[in-house]
Parts: structure tokens; sequence; C-alpha cells
């Protein structure tokens, strides 16, 4: 098949974006909440009749133990417990529905089962992706290591989405797409709780990123670091920014749910109204 765009989109990343990016909460025919229903079918249509994929998949984190908190007891610590909350109150109790939405227009999807999202995306990433045009869809920078010319990370933002290439990473923050997950190893990453080197921001990490190419290199040579304080700080943190690459270096490692065939997409041309009122939610 020639021509092939495969698109991979991180479904729970997109359903957590529209759940609470909605302008106000929607009651669906049955009575119970449909706001981030709406919004993800809503923007994944509008996402596939804009790039016109050949190939689709959407992928969810599921409810396993995350393998990166055995590295680090402190790794997405942070996050939000939600067992507190009342069920129709959380972002998970509209999956059943968008699951079904899914289903009715023959889109691949699946739940992680010994893995994050972004480890199955990269395993596509850095094998599909070496021969075949492949966007992956989510805010998730840690995306932005996978990007080559073949692979690019799409940032949903409705008609202001941006969709990222080596060009935007060179640009915006002047290091190749292979240096980021060593970039932020450097910086560390708020969202997941994953603490950086001190002294050492966006600007000082890329200036060293382009100074020694890679975190390795900048430790094995740590004395040609002219600024003293940032010296000093990547040498104390050296045991931390190692244990950083573990917690977001993306490898590809792990088996992924589906094969191209299986993938293999055709849009029909129905609206997110058809599709939600065709599974009986609006």
């Amino acid at each position: 098949m020639e021509n092939i765009h495969i698109l991979l989109i991180d479904g729970s990343n997109l359903l957590f974006q529209m759940f609470y990016g909605m302008p106000a909460r929607i009651i669906g025919r049955q009575g119970r909440p449909i706001q981030g229903t709406l919004g993800f079918i809503g923007a994944l249509l509008k996402v596939v009749r804009k790039l016109e994929p050949t190939h689709l998949a959407v992928l969810f984190d599921g409810e396993t133990e995350n393998p990166r908190g055995k590295l680090d007891e402190n790794y997405k610590a942070n996050r939000e417990d939600y067992s507190a909350l009342p069920e129709a109150e959380t972002p998970f109790s509209q999956l059943p529905d968008i699951y079904a939405a899914l289903d009715h227009l023959g889109i691949c999807h699946r739940e992680t089962w010994e893995c994050e999202t972004d480890d199955w995306m990269a395993s596509y990433a850095l094998g599909l992706g070496k021969t075949h045009k492949m966007t992956l869809m989510s805010q998730d920078s840690d995306y932005f290591q996978l990007i080559t010319d073949k692979v690019s990370v799409l940032r949903y933002r409705g008609d202001n989405s941006v969709l990222c290439d080596p060009a935007y990473i060179r640009e915006k923050l002047e290091i190749e797409p292979e240096q980021y997950g060593d970039y932020k190893c450097l910086t560390g990453d708020a969202s997941d709780n994953i603490r950086g080197a001190d002294k050492v921001g966006p600007k000082t990490a890329a200036q060293l990123m382009r100074q020694f190419g890679t975190l390795q290199a900048l430790l094995n040579n740590v004395d040609a670091v002219t600024k003293p304080s940032v010296r000093e700080s990547v040498r104390k943190s050296a045991d931390r920014l190692l244990l950083n690459q573990k917690l977001i270096r993306l490898e590809g490692k792990y088996a992924v749910p589906f094969s191209l065939e299986q993938m293999l997409y055709t849009y029909d041309g129905q609206t997110s109204t058809q599709v939600l009122t065709a599974i009986g939610v609006k």
C-alpha cells in the first residue's frame, strides 16, 4: 500500500484534555455527563478529516502498576487521587462511551497492560515509523524525542493545533529531537514529578546539549562546563540525572497491540453528533 500515514492517538491524554477543557458539563440522553466523550470524538474526527490517515489506533493507559514507579516512588506521585471522587466526576467514567464510539467507527483501541501508552507509541515510532509516515497525537512533550523526518507530534488545540516536526524542535528549543530526552533529564518534568539539576533551566540545558551532544557525554566531561555553579550542580546531580534517563527515555521495547493491517482505517464521513446518537448517549 502506497502513501501510508499512521495516526496514533494518546487516548488518556486526549480524554483529560477534553474532560477538563470543555466549557461546561454536558448531560447526555441517559442522564450522565458526556462532555469528555463529545470533545474526544469531535477532536478525533476533526483530526481525521484534516490528516486523512490510512491507519489509525487509539491507545489508553490501563489500570496496571506503573513500571517507572518501581524506579522512583515519587514518579507521578503528584497526580490527583480520583478514588475519593464520585465516579461521575472523573474522566474515567466516560471511557465506556468513548470505547463504544470507537467501536462504532471501527477504530482500533486498547489499554496498556505492562507499560505506559507512550511506551507503545515509542515502539510504533521506532518500528513502523522508520519506514512509514506517522503522526503521534498528544500534549505530552515526552514524544518530542521520537520526532524524525517521518514521525511528527500533533498537539491538538482545535484550529490552533500545532504539528511538531524536526524544524519545530530546532526553532523552539535549539536542539535536535533526539536530544530532547536528555534535555528533559536536565530540566526535570514537573508534570511527572521528576526533579532535574538545580540551576539548569531550559536555556542552559539546550546550551549543554549543543556543547556535549548527550547527557552521558556531559557527565563524562563535566569539568568542561564553563559556569562553576552549573558545573557543580551537574556533578552533584549525576545519579539523579541517570535515573531521569530511565524515567524519561522512550526505547520502544514493548510489543505493540496492533499490526499495520489491523489499524487500516477509512473514514466514512460521520459527524460526532451522528456517532454519539448512534451509540445512544446524545
